[in-house]
């Protein structure tokens, strides 16, 4: 038994209703992953030799975008074995969601990872969640961390054209890019957005209530705007009958943003937003145009909602860690 089915044993004998990303189920899970012995868990080897040569090329292709390593390297000074590693008194997110898949190598292995928003890349080969799109970037090897709270799916049974005609968003607004954004958009007619963080700040007028995913799936219009990182509700706006709006990406996670094509899965805006309110104008209009952005950002959602594949490809990426590092 897994530990999916493990969990879904406990729901049912607690009677316990958990949503799909809560952290009890979280952690509970994460738990059986650290304590429960390999052998009750999936051989990734034999599962990726059973695809057909298409699925393999699909899986190999996501591996290669994730893990860019051409060469072998010598692990830092620093890096952990993944015994050391799981014997961390830190276990969050970032710590079950690496397990999960270390574990299923040997504990002698070494790892070098940084766990939070990392904007820049690492000197060495190391583990992240997210790095910069483009570039030099091959020693930044994204992993699905801290999926608990990225990785969240939306199912919106209401057609784009039934929504409101306006652009929602809410959320915490620290960096300076945000700020520019609500002084210049706050008070606009088209628009409903607010800031949920702390109220003692010099910005109490943007303060507004938090609304839930399904009230904010009630716009035609979601903005997606990067904060330390990634713009976080993206994934779950995608999944959406609604349409993602935001500027060109500049960071990227597992999701693979740099992979995204502006205007067919999502709306490309300036980078000053000064066609926000043309193109809301326009896509409100054009509902046939609006609609064929909502399905393809739909087909590029529909893989990552495999935990088959994810699995894999998780598996994948750091097995190429390990065959490019020196012992």
């Amino acid at each position: 038994m897994d530990g999916e089915n493990v969990i879904n044993t406990l729901k049912k004998k607690l009677r316990i209703d958990f949503s799909k990303n809560t952290k009890l189920t979280f952690y509970l899970r994460g738990l059986w992953l650290v304590y429960a012995p390999r052998v009750l868990f999936y051989n990734f080897e034999q599962q990726y030799n059973a695809l057909s040569d298409k699925k393999k090329a699909y899986v190999d292709d996501r591996i290669g975008y994730y893990n860019k390593l051409d060469k072998i390297f010598q692990p830092p000074e620093d890096a952990k074995t993944i015994s050391e590693f799981k014997k961390q008194q830190s276990r969050k997110t970032y710590f079950y969601d690496l397990y999960e898949y270390l574990r299923h190598f040997p504990s002698k292995n070494k790892i070098t990872y940084l766990f939070g928003d990392i904007t820049y890349v690492p000197e060495a080969p190391t583990i992240v969640k997210s790095r910069p799109i483009g570039g030099d970037n091959q020693n930044s090897i994204l992993l699905k961390l801290n999926k608990v709270r990225h990785f969240i799916f939306v199912n919106d049974n209401v057609p784009f054209k039934d929504k409101k005609g306006m652009l929602v968003w809410r959320g915490k607004v620290h960096q300076s890019h945000r700020k520019a954004f609500f002084d210049n958009f706050f008070d606009h007619p088209l628009c409903n957005i607010g800031q949920t963080n702390n109220k003692a700040n010099d910005h109490f007028r943007w303060q507004k209530g938090k609304l839930s995913l399904k009230e904010m799936s009630q716009y035609k219009f979601i903005l997606a705007i990067e904060g330390k990182d990634v713009a976080s509700n993206l994934k779950w706006v995608m999944s959406s009958n609604s349409l993602a709006m935001m500027v060109k990406p500049t960071y990227e996670t597992w999701f693979m943003e740099g992979r995204l094509v502006p205007n067919h899965h999502y709306v490309l805006l300036k980078d000053d937003y000064s066609d926000l309110e043309e193109k809301i104008n326009f896509y409100a209009k054009h509902v046939d145009e609006a609609e064929a952005i909502i399905n393809n950002a739909h087909a590029y959602v529909k893989p990552f909602k495999n935990n088959h594949f994810e699995g894999l490809i998780s598996y994948g990426v750091l097995k190429k860690y390990y065959d490019f590092t020196e012992e």
